[in-house]
């Protein structure tokens, strides 16, 4: 069931990645997870398994919609194939929102495989939002736009990672799905400080939340998502709790997938972290 925060921003409450790995075990066992996300391109298809299992799960759980492929920061033309096999996904569905990267993966129709970050000029901004506006007038619906993890920056940067992703969701009056563990990786990649990264954010617009695992490398961290998450992460997401109130969580994991079981332990961490620090506020 869906509920509705004080601030009309709707609260799923504690969800995990749906992996095909855990597909019978999520219909043989219904595990207490709240709601499911999606790979939407695993599932623009016109049949086989994966959308067999989605309309079975789906009977039981709410569900949201998360893209690898839209490239929005891209110079290349909108893909407005890819939009329709998008839209026609969101049909199927019945997401309670999509969303996508702020990144580019490509140019000249080679996908590069990697959420590859932007220059944080007032040109990318403009373009970025252009092409935002065009997607959701397209759809007929605001989309969520996801931070990325970063390795390099550019010189020709005018803002903070943080202040160019705000103009990007006010202009654009779309929403956020803020990755934490995102921004500890960026953060330490580059050495700023992620809690002035989490005050920067509008609250309002912040829908959605991902955690996730990483691999420490010397003097710098990967997004790999095959690791559980750390202590550090978990402080900066109670952190975010502490400013942002509730806002819909979910766990990512996408290799070394670990039993269905060892996942629920992980979300119950979260669910007690979130529950525990909103009593506080409202008490």
């Amino acid at each position: 069931m869906i509920e509705t925060e004080d601030n009309q921003r709707p609260f799923l409450g504690y969800g995990l990645g749906l992996r095909r790995q855990h597909y019978e075990a999520v219909i043989d066992t219904k595990p207490e997870v709240d709601w499911f996300e999606i790979i939407s391109e695993n599932y623009m298809v016109d049949g086989g398994k994966p959308l067999h299992y989605l309309d079975r799960i789906r009977e039981h759980y709410p569900m949201v919609m998360h893209g690898v492929s839209m490239s929005i920061g891209s110079i290349e033309p909108l893909n407005y194939d890819y939009l329709d096999r998008l839209k026609a996904l969101i049909e199927r569905v019945e997401p309670a929102w999509f969303s996508d990267h702020l990144c580019w993966t490509g140019i000249e129709k080679l996908n590069m495989h990697d959420l590859l970050p932007l220059p944080y000029t007032e040109e990318a901004l403009d373009h970025v939002v252009e092409r935002i506006v065009k997607v959701q007038d397209y759809l007929g619906r605001q989309m969520l736009i996801e931070n990325v993890s970063s390795y390099v920056s550019y010189n020709e940067s005018q803002l903070a990672e943080w202040e160019f992703l705000r103009e990007v969701v006010e202009r654009a009056d779309c929403l956020m799905l803020l990755d934490i563990n995102n921004i500890y990786v960026s953060a330490f990649n580059h050495h700023f400080d992620p809690v002035e990264y989490l005050r920067a954010m509008p609250s309002e617009r912040i829908y959605q939340i991902h955690l996730a695992g990483h691999t420490q490398e010397k003097g710098l961290i990967v997004d790999t998502h095959d690791h559980p998450i750390i202590d550090p992460v978990y402080e900066l997401y109670a952190e975010a709790v502490r400013r942002f109130g509730r806002v819909s969580t979910m766990i990512e994991r996408d290799d070394n997938i670990p039993p269905l079981m060892d996942l629920l332990s992980e979300l119950d961490r979260v669910r007690q972290i979130g529950n525990a620090l909103y009593s506080e506020q409202v008490a």
